[in-house]
This record gives C-alpha cells, structure tokens and sequence, in this order.
C-alpha cells in the first residue's frame, strides 16, 4: 500500500528565509522603490506609453483608478488599477497589453548609481534584506527582474505595510542592531519609534516622497541623511553600525 507523500511547505517568493535563523551582529533592511530604483522614473516611462499607444483619455482615467487604489490600500498597485480599468471597459482590449509592458519592463536599467555596489558593501558587514511594501505580483517581479533579489541572495520581504510587521521581520532576520535604508522619513520615523537604539535610519533623499518638504518636516531627522544611494559608498562602516560591542 502507497501512503500519500506529504509535500514540503515552500514559503512564498516574496519572504524566502525560514524563520529563526541565527541571529546577526547587524542586519541591513534595504527599500527599492526610489531608494535602490528609481520608481519616479519608471511612472513616467508607463505615463508616456499609455498617451503614445492608448491615448490622453485611457491614460487619464488609468491613473485616477490608480491614485484610488493607492489611497485604499496604502500601496501602488499598478496590476490592480489595470484590472479596475478593465472591469470599468470590458469591451476595451487595447489596455490588456498594458500588463505585458509591466512584467516584462527592463527594471535592471532603472537601479540608481551605486545601488548594487551599496548591497555589496553593507552585504560584508551582515546580511542585507530587501524590505518594501506593494502587491503579490508586480513588486515581487520588478526585484526579481531588477538583479535585487540576487544581489542580496534571495533575502526578500514584501509586506502590505512593513512598518507594521516588524515582529515577522525581526523573527525571520533576528539582530542585535539594524540598519534601515528608505526614502520615506514616515517609515524611517515608525520603525524608530518600535526599535530604538537598536536601529540606525538612513533617510536618502532621493523621489518625490523625500522631495516634499512638509512630509520630511513633519517627521523627526534620520540618523544619517544622504542625497543619493550611492553617497552610502564613502561613509565609515561605523557611521551606520555603530560599535557593535556596547550594550544596547
């Protein structure tokens, strides 16, 4: 008599290490969009394929379903506006390539300066995550097409709202300290508020989110603030790790 073989469980792409590893000196969680990648960038380039191929109209109402489904959710979700688009037009199918654009969209070019040299760098130091928020498709695919899943080794971890999930991400990559890389002084200021000293928050001033001035005053001053990702390359290791001897 065969019995049935139970199958592994395979933990989902977008958080591929098993929980309670051991635990680091120092772990460096890292955000992708306009903190490694240039995401502004990559809005554009889609707000100028959507006019060129498909029109100003399709291209305007895109973008206001888009703005709706960031508000409700609190992420971009560029696969969700597209198919909200569609449930509104079901009879339209020239805005169903529009998915095919998006998969297949050459991320690697988008890597700020410096970007993979900044992993490398921090990745000699302790273990460097990948740590951003967005949907179950599209994010998980532009880290993968980036080179940024491979650069940090597959350490990959995507939630709704990572300032929320901190207690999964401190179970998964335990540490006596961590380093946190974002563009948005929001994230950077709540994770501070639940880490403390254990945590230094780099600001990179870099996208429209560190572009607004009254978001960035409304929250307080990271420990270090650099203008561009690859700035990291000429700090002192100890401008971002501290001593990692002392009590904490």
């Amino acid at each position: 008599m065969l019995l049935p073989v139970k199958r592994a469980r395979v933990p989902p792409a977008a958080s591929r290490e098993p929980l309670n590893p051991r635990r680091a000196s120092v772990v460096f969680l890292l955000d992708v969009d306009n903190t490694l990648l240039d995401n502004d960038r990559v809005t554009e380039d889609l707000r100028e394929y959507l006019t060129r191929d498909f029109g100003a109209k399709r291209q305007e109402r895109y973008w206001a379903i888009f703005e709706k489904l960031r508000l409700e959710l609190g992420y971009a979700d560029y696969l969700g506006a597209l198919q909200a688009y569609r449930v509104e037009n079901p009879r339209d199918p020239h805005m169903l390539r529009v998915s095919s654009y998006l998969l297949e969209y050459p991320f690697a070019e988008r890597l700020f300066p410096g970007a993979l040299d900044v992993i490398r760098l921090l990745s000699q130091l302790g273990p460097a995550v990948i740590l951003s928020d967005g949907d179950a498709v599209f994010q998980p695919r532009k880290v993968e097409r980036s080179g940024l899943e491979a650069a940090v080794e597959g350490r990959v971890l995507i939630y709704i709202h990572k300032e929320r999930e901190l207690d999964d991400v401190e179970s998964r990559f335990p540490a006596r300290r961590y380093v946190l890389v974002d563009d948005k002084p929001r994230i950077l200021s709540a994770v501070k508020s639940s880490w403390g000293s254990r945590l230094t928050t780099v600001f990179v001033r870099q996208g429209h989110y560190a572009r607004d001035r009254a978001a960035v005053a409304a929250y307080p001053p990271a420990d270090v603030t650099v203008a561009r990702i690859g700035d990291l390359l000429q700090l002192a290791p100890d401008a971002l790790v501290g001593d990692l001897n002392r009590r904490i």
